[in-house]
């Protein structure tokens, strides 16, 4: 017998050689029927995984968790492929991975699928799903796994296979007539899988490299139950009104073209008069809070990084070297050594900590091409940046202070839906993490002690920190139900030792500073995307590009609306004027569709009262106010950063 020790940390006996799946059906029938995989000691198994040693076993089943739902996905993906060799035999298959919102395979075939297609297809998946096929795991060396797949002609398989170690263990899965190569999990039988849906298809290169060949990519996604589906791609229809890539084209906020390059937007006046709004508000805060602003370049030396250590951590990720002269200048991909050596810059007492030293800076990575997407992932990003140098016996209420910042901006935008994490490094990864278990372990603790001491709820998460300390992410559930990183704080031994940064202290001995790394916004390019799809474009009125549309009725209604339109411009308010020969209802909804959040119609009425005619994107008409009192009302409105 064999110990197995589960989830909620009871102990389960079973004989040596049972399967995960018997394991699930020892606890449960219904456990047995909706697992999908499980985690052996942490590696992802098939539910056909035979026990032979003590463990701790996780079951996943498609609600628990990712996992779970990855290997239901990793089948589905593999009936796919069986439904377009079943439809056309001369397909070349390449990979089919599961990824976090359902699947998709590529495939190499000379004419495109078109939507008829895909209808054909949908209905061959439902036929290998009603067959029940049996779904088997096997092995085989290096050499003969490369004879299968070239006996079935699949030349991506045999490129995949070639690459891998030698002596690695080579597994395929089996179902009917169709074999692929594949490392798993999958589930037991090919019926398990009940509703499905191929929602698009895209070029992509083979192995994302652009000087390969563009293969096809369907996505798709599956569920347990048919009523699950329908809810996904309600969502999927709302994810398509929120996308603030249509968004900001139909706005005018920002472009992207093939002359300037992938991952490289270009801020249209709208878009650049939200981004200004942005830094300016953040600066301000900052300001108060007492930090110092500085400029430094985009470039730096090499020298630089291998000082700091990021060229060991990110050299992949950052732009190629260029040469000049004797020098090796790289674009920055972060601010942190720059600031440094502003710190360095001359001596400190203890009297100056802390310092706080911000930046509205412009940093640069080098992001694949298939991976870059609209302002939510670019090449070149502009953070709120800043780094705060202090004493040892500072950093609780510095951190603390940043925190609330935090708060403070989150209520000015009014968001609410969001977690605090703590992100610890993984003590196995030694690449990705500075190797100092002492510094690790001592700015670990420190900042669990000031989150806990603090009275913020948190959850841990290993192997989310930064490459040279711990740190708090806040996680902000955004309006499509994405949970991302939108605020950082870091907690930092390690630069300030690498840059051999001191301060004079109290005893007029040298002490080293602990330095505090935070940005509020993140980067203004993402924090934009997340704020266009949050209000699908119809931002408060206070960071509304355009405030006010003033729409007179008629020519001889223009002069009086100019007039008006100064009022409105002495007081700061991005008014514009629509004085085209154009029918008022055109105007009206042109506005609506610009999502302007006020327009004022102005005609005779309106002129003899020396007021305005009052709409609103949301309310529409909602009546005539004098035009002092409807200055007064938005300024107020502005000031207050109305939700």
């Amino acid at each position: 017998m064999i110990k197995i020790t589960l989830k909620d940390g009871s102990i389960l006996e079973v004989e040596q050689g049972a399967t995960v799946l018997d394991v699930a059906k020892k606890l449960s029938e219904g456990l047995a029927r909706v697992a999908t995989c499980a985690s052996v000691n942490g590696e992802v198994k098939d539910l056909r995984y035979e026990l032979k040693e003590d463990c701790e076993l996780i079951i996943h089943t498609f609600d628990s968790d990712l996992e779970g739902k990855k290997a239901y996905w990793h089948t589905t993906s593999h009936i796919l492929a069986q439904a377009l060799k079943r439809i056309n035999p001369n397909i070349k298959l390449a990979i089919g991975p599961a990824i976090d919102e359902g699947f998709y395979y590529d495939f190499d075939v000379e004419k495109h699928f078109t939507d008829e297609d895909k209808e054909m297809l949908e209905e061959e998946m439902r036929k290998i799903i009603k067959e029940d096929l049996p779904i088997e795991r096997f092995t085989l060396p290096k050499d003969e796994a490369i004879k299968l797949m070239k006996e079935k002609n699949e030349t991506y398989k045999v490129e995949l296979i070639e690459d891998l170690p030698e002596g690695e263990e080579i597994s395929f899965y089996k179902q009917g007539e169709f074999t692929d190569l594949c490392a798993g999990p999958h589930l037991m039988s090919t019926g398990k899988v009940k509703a499905i849906k191929l929602l698009n298809s895209a070029g992509a290169y083979w192995r994302g490299d652009e000087k390969n060949k563009m293969l096809q990519r369907i996505y798709a996604i599956s569920f347990p139950k048919a009523s699950e589906l329908e809810e996904h791609l309600v969502k999927l229809e709302e994810a398509k009104e929120r996308d603030h890539k249509k968004i900001g084209k139909d706005l005018d906020l920002f472009m992207t073209h093939e002359l300037v390059g992938s991952g490289l937007p270009m801020y249209l006046p709208k878009g650049a008069t939200i981004r200004r709004i942005l830094e300016r508000y953040i600066q301000d805060k900052e300001v108060k809070m007492g930090y110092n602003h500085v400029y430094t370049p985009s470039l730096a030396n090499v020298a630089l990084y291998k000082t700091s250590g990021h060229w060991m951590h990110y050299k992949d990720d950052m732009f190629p070297v260029m040469k000049m002269g004797e020098e090796e200048i790289v674009l920055r991909p972060m601010n942190c050594p720059h600031h440094m050596l502003v710190y360095k810059n001359k001596m400190r007492s203890y009297r100056d900590l802390p310092i706080r030293i911000g930046e509205l800076a412009h940093d640069f990575r080098y992001e694949d091409s298939g991976s870059v997407s609209g302002l939510e992932r670019v090449r070149e990003m502009c953070q709120n940046d800043a780094h705060l140098f202090v004493r040892p016996d500072q950093i609780k209420e510095e951190f603390k202070k940043v925190v609330d910042l935090i708060l403070s901006v989150y209520e000015d935008f009014g968001f609410k839906d969001y977690t605090f994490r703590l992100s610890l490094r993984d003590k196995n990864d030694k690449e990705k993490y500075f190797d100092d278990d002492e510094m690790w372990e001592k700015a670990e603790a420190e900042l669990r002690e000031i989150l806990v001491e603090s009275g913020l709820d948190f959850y841990e998460a290993e192997g989310e920190a930064a490459f040279y300390g711990p740190k708090l992410d806040v996680q902000i559930k955004t309006a499509l139900g994405h949970d991302i990183t939108v605020s950082t704080c870091q907690l930092d031994f390690l630069l300030p030792e690498r840059f051999e940064l001191e301060f004079v202290g109290e005893d007029g001995k040298k002490h080293r500073p602990v330095v505090i790394h935070r940005a509020i916004l993140g980067t203004f390019d993402r924090f934009m995307a997340f704020l266009i799809e949050e209000t699908k474009g119809a931002f408060p009125t206070w960071l509304a590009p355009v405030q006010v549309k003033i729409l007179p009725i008629a020519d001889v209604h223009v002069e009086y609306a100019k007039k008006v339109m100064e009022k409105l411009q002495e007081k700061d308010i991005r008014v514009e004027l629509d004085d085209r020969n154009e029918k008022i209802g055109y105007k009206i909804r042109e506005a609506q569709l610009e999502k302007v959040p006020y327009m004022l119609v102005l005609g005779d009425k309106e002129v003899e009262a020396n007021a305005v005619g009052i709409r609103t994107r949301k309310d529409g008409d909602i009546g005539q106010k004098p035009v002092d009192e409807f200055v007064k009302m938005i300024v107020e409105e502005v000031e207050k950063r109305s939700k």
